[in-house]
């Protein structure tokens, strides 16, 4: 499993590419190869970059659910549509399709956000803004999330 840590602000150019920041770049080299999926964020209007090895156990779990009810093969379709692959190009930039930058209202002035194993896409004025709503009640929701058991305690981690 990969971790990535930080939150970088960048730029896009005129055609979608953003380059990635040094310290992003060298945390992600031992999977820059292999490649990247990009998608639509479920829950917030950016985009999420996966290293192909974390997209992988991904599908791993999505090709489990059962096909023959209907909620499922929705999902699917749904999470599966406006999947793009990229590679990282010979000047340390991602392309980012032009229906992509259109859902995520990319602008010129990007974020890339670290979440655990993935990559955040933002424009920034959005990130700025979701950042915002999200910190008015973040100890309320770090008490419901990490207070309530629903971890298992460092000392019972395999």
């Amino acid at each position: 499993m990969i971790n990535i840590l930080g939150t970088y602000e960048c730029t896009a150019d005129s055609k979608g590419r953003i380059m990635l920041p040094s310290p992003l770049k060298k945390q992600i080299s031992s999977v820059l190869k292999d490649g990247f999926v990009v998608k639509r964020s479920v829950f917030n209007k950016c985009l999420e970059i996966h290293p192909m090895s974390e997209w992988n156990k991904i599908v791993d779990q999505v090709n489990k659910l059962n096909r023959f009810v209907k909620k499922n093969n929705d999902f699917i379709r749904s999470y599966m549509s406006g999947l793009k692959i990229v590679h990282v190009d010979s000047a340390s930039r991602i392309l980012i399709p032009k229906d992509l930058i259109e859902f995520a209202s990319l602008e010129k002035k990007i974020v890339l956000s670290s979440s655990v194993n993935i990559i955040e896409v933002w424009d920034k004025l959005e990130y700025e803004q979701s950042v915002a709503k999200s910190l008015k009640k973040f100890g309320d929701l770090a008490e419901e999330v990490m207070g309530k058991n629903n971890y298992l305690p460092l000392n019972d981690l395999p």
